[in-house]
């Protein structure tokens, strides 16, 4: 689990496709810090698992599945991505409860800057949309926001200074893609009244 709150911004060192998978390199000496081998480390909201750390490098698997359901793909040598570690037991919950599962991509389609902070609009799959509502939390490459407005086909967040210098979303364009996940405990809803 984790709380979508980004501790620093790491770099991709390599990501090399493997048929059906890949194996990616993130250069995060914040994150490697103390990182053993099955640790868990989101990168851009998803849950990697780590394989090897050397001089503030990890490497982890990336199956299929992951690169099809996520923006990882489209990562290449130099790309920053935002990480995380996994929330220990008795940490703060700064954002929200994040799992790093990915549930669709989205799409930067417009930003409007305000004064100190802005606003930016981001596409909405059909199949997410009931998730998702005014005030309610979502996962935008791995950081916790707060949905300022919704549509059936869209959904606006602003952002502070803070997340515009310190996570990728502060140097994304409008066509960029990025990873949403909604908020779990939406789903578990969903689930349990369906089965009334």
């Amino acid at each position: 689990m984790f709380t979508g709150i980004v501790e620093e911004l790491g770099d991709v060192v390599s990501l090399e496709n493997q048929g059906d998978n890949a194996i990616i390199a993130v250069r995060g000496p914040v994150v490697t810090s103390d990182a053993r081998h099955g640790d868990s480390i989101s990168v851009n909201g998803v849950c990697l698992t780590v394989i090897e750390n050397v001089d503030g490098v990890f490497t982890a698997d990336v199956m299929g599945e992951t690169l099809r359901r996520s923006s990882l793909g489209a990562l290449k040598k130099g790309s920053q991505v935002n990480l995380e570690r996994a929330a220990t037991v008795g940490s703060r919950l700064g954002g929200h409860l994040v799992q790093g599962h990915v549930d669709g991509v989205a799409t930067i389609l417009d930003r409007t800057p305000e004064s100190e902070w802005e606003v930016l609009r981001f596409s909405l799959p059909e199949s997410l949309s009931r998730y998702v509502v005014e005030k309610g939390s979502i996962t935008v490459d791995g950081v916790s926001l707060t949905v300022m407005a919704v549509d059936d086909e869209s959904f606006s967040v602003g952002l502070i200074p803070t997340t515009l210098k310190l996570t990728v979303l502060g140097s994304k364009s409008a066509g960029d893609p990025v990873n949403l996940e909604v908020d779990v405990i939406a789903k578990y809803v969903e689930k349990m009244l369906g089965s009334r």
